[in-house]
């Protein structure tokens, strides 16, 4: 396992990622105003079709639903970067942080090109594949969020878990403000029973999150509603909110690691 100045370098360059985030907030406001008048312009299935999604998004924080990963298609995944045999996730718990950092921004890169053909391939009939689109980003959202989670030696399973990852998708979408208080509420996430029942309670109100996530889409999905040339729109659309998500996931799984690393000690060998 990697020293406790390893540990150190690698949570430094996290806390100035976060920082960063700070100065992505007047592109995003930017690109999320022309989603009201995308709003008026919806037809009503659209609309239908993202409440579905606010049933769909709690019925997984409650059970897990159908978005639930396979741990065994990620324990062969491991397997293949580390070259040791890994039949549960304990095993995964003890490898070092920047192979984890490295799986998991390989999954990542494989994520955004499923995202890429996904978005290329609705974007073809425009406004009337839109209503296929969305859900199956969301799909792939929750998968991608899910995977970086085991690479990480994190149970989805578990319901705490899977209001960490809620979290993970919230953060990617929200404005500088809501960064900054994602950051603080999970910053010592896990560490009792109590913080972790404070984070699930915050998500009575998750139907922001489905609010937040709808809205990320802006104005690429406005061009998306246009027939033919969505293809390029929704490729660079689904590709562009993958990448982002899967960076936020890596980050702040990584940073969760690394501090309960140098809470246990973290001297390594």
């Amino acid at each position: 396992m990697e020293s406790r100045d390893q540990l150190l370098k690698e949570l430094s360059l996290i806390e100035k990622w976060e920082k960063d985030q700070k100065g992505l907030w007047f592109w995003e406001r930017l690109g999320r105003l022309p989603f009201k008048m995308l709003d008026m312009l919806t037809p009503k299935f659209i609309q239908d079709k993202i409440g579905t999604l606010l049933d769909e998004l709690g019925s997984y924080i409650q059970t897990g639903g159908q978005y639930l990963s396979s741990e065994k298609s990620i324990f062969h995944f491991i397997e293949k970067k580390t070259g040791q045999q890994i039949n549960q996730l304990a095993d995964i718990q003890d490898i070092p942080v920047l192979v984890m950092k490295q799986a998991a921004l390989d999954l990542g890169e494989q994520r955004k090109k499923v995202a890429t053909v996904q978005g290329a391939s609705t974007g073809i009939g425009g406004i009337f594949t839109l209503a296929i689109d969305i859900p199956a980003v969301l799909g792939i959202s929750l998968k991608t969020l899910q995977e970086i989670a085991m690479i990480h030696g994190y149970d989805p399973n578990d319901k705490a878990e899977r209001v960490f990852i809620i979290k993970c998708l919230q953060f990617s979408s929200a404005d500088v403000v809501g960064k900054q208080a994602i950051i603080n509420e999970l910053s010592d996430y896990g560490k009792s029973d109590k913080q972790t029942r404070e984070a699930i309670s915050q998500l009575q109100g998750w139907r922001e999150v489905t609010v937040t996530f709808t809205e990320q889409f802006g104005w690429k999905k406005l061009f998306q509603m246009i027939p033919v040339a969505g293809i390029l729109f929704g490729a660079f659309a689904n590709r562009s909110m993958i990448s982002d998500l899967a960076e936020t996931g890596t980050m702040l799984y990584q940073k969760r690691r690394i501090v309960e690393r140098l809470g246990e000690g973290g001297d390594g060998e």
